[in-house]
């Protein structure tokens, strides 16, 4: 290898892992996420460094050609990455369905305590409001309660 190919080899792994770090400082990437691309990053500078440990761990595995361990790791790397990210896309579209669903019945509960009081039904107080003053003012309604979390 050529002293530009290590050059290009370090620098391609630390611009990496600077990438990785602002993306956490900034908000834009959780931890969770980030620590897959924090190892590959971590990966390559090692081999960007120390090249010759690519072809002491591919000879330790009993892989011939050094370039095909760095095509493995990368693909493990990237479906471990695929799998964790549709794992929390499962748990959000869980979370989603179930605030819909709260969401909604709450409406119907709005609906129908709006409903009771344009009726002249006793509002939830007690007190009975006459038709005349439930079309000039909004019936009062009680807070919903916060609800519960959902059980996974």
């Amino acid at each position: 290898m050529s002293v530009a190919s290590y050059i290009l080899g370090i620098v391609s792994a630390a611009l990496i892992l600077i990438v990785v770090i602002e993306m956490l400082r900034r908000h834009r990437l959780r931890e969770r996420h980030a620590i897959w691309w924090v190892i590959a990053g971590i990966l390559a500078l090692i081999i960007g460094v120390f090249p010759k440990t690519l072809d002491w761990a591919a000879g330790v595995l009993g892989i011939q050609v050094p370039t095909n361990l760095v095509f493995f790791v990368g693909i493990a790397l990237l479906f471990l990455v695929a799998l964790q990210s549709s794992s929390e896309l499962t748990k959000l579209e869980s979370k989603t369905r179930t605030l819909a669903e709260q969401v909604a019945l709450l409406e119907l509960r709005i609906r129908e305590l709006e409903n009771r009081g344009e009726a002249g039904e006793p509002s939830a107080s007690g007190s009975s409001t006459s038709t005349s003053s439930a079309s000039t003012s909004k019936p009062r309604t009680r807070k919903p309660s916060t609800p519960s979390k959902p059980q996974n």
